[in-house]
């Protein structure tokens, strides 16, 4: 469906292009990951990039919650204020050169959109110079430059809408052409992607994030863009076997023996002690990018003496989120002298779940539970910490929302590249996970368990039973604050004004197609009449087949249904 256009870029455009951006990298994450050539073979550019965005998002939507009045109520942030915290969230998630370098390229940004506090928006001629700064920051950000790279296209992008006139829309329209095209000449500017025959994977995640940007002004998505190289087109089945030559974005080039370590840290520290500090970690290493100002920076370097890079950076001011990364080796995380781990487990099932009750039930079925309250999805990072808390060798991760399935499989990325084995199943609903969980067995070879898994959970049908917030259309027609609504697999197949009556419509048409086990989950405004109504409209119409119920919490949905 089409996105509704924003006609000037306030905070609501931030907002929008945030989430956009998101969503695009997401699809493309994979792909990516794919056709990381450059220098480091790492394979996760398009993980990295958006893990970034998703750090951002969660600062502007913080920002918006922080100006909601009341219920139905809020007053709409300045677009300063978005757009610092777009920055500030990007800053402080940055992962790898990419999404380093990306961050730059939102604080560059900001520091334009930003600068008088009180302009509610800006037009075509402000987003030129956003562009313009953007660029040219992010390549003052580099210790040393290359040609061929993400940097490459952010400044065509730049030159592009520097030349564009009209609205918004016509110069991000202007700068995503720029880009897409210094993509496609990407590889002839770069030996190591012309071998690989592919394009740099950090500039086309900055093609997604700025196809974004043309979907917020016109409301319609560019043409998708196809992996080009080879000075005009490189289909994605080109990309070495195995990702063969997977690795990151920009900088320096790095042959076999270079350095073993990458190192990332946010820092607190004064402009002066950064500058000394970029001249140390310069000589210590390559791919170094510094990025930031105002006294919180964010560090990225490639070294051989990761203990030194550290040093330094205390030296400077104090480092802290200290990430280290042997390549090839998984993660490396800085624990002082702390005793030896745990021994780990063999196999372990995470699970996100939508209320304390269902967390309790996970947990005593013996899962590792994400709690995802109300309005409150979890990022990637809370995922990625959960497989850790696991401590595992193989882990099922069920992500248990269909809105989760880009976040999950970015926390699964991750988790692998820190050498757990993860496999995800996509399951929509908590009730698909309490079917996937019923069959888990840890027993069983790890791909027997998951097959095994998976058929249980897609062999569930799952409902839910919710209050409307807002006037809206939907697949059963239009829909008003305080209706009771059915989503039946997702979609809206009932609409009522009684949750009894509601519920038991919509466990009639799952029974329909037939079933065995239905399982009820009641939220905490639930009543108990309605399980006691449906369980006895089981009994009555359903012969065999059983009902388990359980109480949910506060899991948003007033019920959940599971059909098996």
């Amino acid at each position: 469906m089409a996105q509704v256009p924003q006609t000037f870029f306030d905070a609501l455009a931030v907002r929008t292009w945030c989430g956009l951006a998101l969503e695009a990298l997401g699809r493309a994450r994979e792909e990516i990951d794919a056709i990381n050539v450059y220098p480091v073979a790492d394979g996760d550019t398009g993980t990295n990039l958006y893990l970034t965005v998703e750090s951002a998002v969660g600062a502007v939507e913080a920002v918006f919650a922080a100006h909601e009045v009341g219920a139905h109520v809020s007053v709409k942030p300045s677009l300063a204020d978005a757009v610092r915290a777009m920055a500030h969230g990007a800053l402080i998630g940055a992962q790898g050169n990419s999404g380093t370098i990306l961050a730059q390229l939102l604080r560059g940004m900001a520091q334009v959109l930003a600068a008088d506090g009180e302009t509610p928006h800006t037009d075509g001629s402000g987003l030129r110079l956003a562009l313009r700064h953007a660029a040219d920051s992010a390549r003052r950000a580099v210790a040393h430059p290359v040609e061929g790279t993400v940097l490459s296209v952010a400044t065509a992008a730049a030159d592009a809408a520097t030349g564009a006139e009209g609205d918004c829309g016509a110069v991000a329209r202007a700068a995503y052409e720029g880009a897409r095209a210094a993509l496609a000449a990407t590889p002839g500017q770069l030996a190591v992607l012309e071998r690989a025959g592919v394009v740099d994977a950090g500039g086309r995640g900055l093609v997604a994030v700025l196809a974004a940007l043309v979907e917020t002004f016109t409301g319609e998505a560019p043409a998708a863009v196809v992996l080009s190289a080879g000075h005009a087109r490189v289909q994605i089945d080109t990309v070495p076997a195995q990702g063969a030559l997977a690795a990151e974005d920009c900088v320096s080039p790095l042959e076999e023996g270079g350095p073993a370590f990458e190192v990332i840290y946010l820092l607190e520290a004064e402009d002066a002690a950064v500058e000394r500090l970029r001249a140390r970690l310069d000589d210590l290493g390559d791919s170094l990018v510094v990025v930031g100002g105002d006294g919180l920076w964010n560090v990225h370097v490639h070294v051989d003496d990761a203990g030194a890079a550290v040093e330094a950076g205390v030296e400077a001011g104090r480092p802290y989120r200290i990430r280290i990364t042997h390549f090839g080796l998984g993660d490396v995380h800085t624990t002082g002298g702390r005793r030896p781990p745990r021994e780990q487990v063999q196999r372990a099932v995470v699970a996100v779940v939508p209320g304390e009750g269902l967390a309790g039930l996970y947990t005593e079925a013996g899962a590792t539970t994400v709690l995802a309250r109300p309005g409150e999805p979890p990022a990637s990072g809370e995922l990625v910490d959960a497989v850790r808390r696991a401590h595992a060798r193989e882990v099922v991760l069920l992500p248990n929302d269909a809105d989760l399935r880009h976040t999950a499989a970015a926390a699964a990325e991750q988790a692998r590249a820190e050498g757990v084995r993860v496999a995800l199943i996509p399951t929509r609903s908590a009730v698909q996970g309490i079917a996937a969980l019923a069959v888990h067995e840890p027993e069983r070879r790890f791909d027997e368990d998951v097959v095994s898994m998976t058929s249980a959970a897609g062999a569930t049908r799952y409902a839910e039973v919710a209050v409307a917030e807002r006037q809206s259309w939907t697949m059963a027609g239009i829909c008003q604050a305080g209706d009771v609504l059915g989503l039946i697999d997702g979609d809206v197949a009932v609409i009522g004004s009684d949750v009894t009556v509601t519920a038991e419509t919509v466990l009639d048409r799952m029974l329909q197609a037939g079933g065995e086990l239905v399982t009820l989950v009641l939220g905490d405004e639930a009543p108990q009449s309605v399980a006691d109504r449906l369980e006895a409209r089981v009994r009555e119409s359903y012969l065999a087949v059983d009902t388990v119920v359980y109480r949910g919490g506060r899991q948003g949905a007033l019920l959940l249904i599971g059909v098996e």
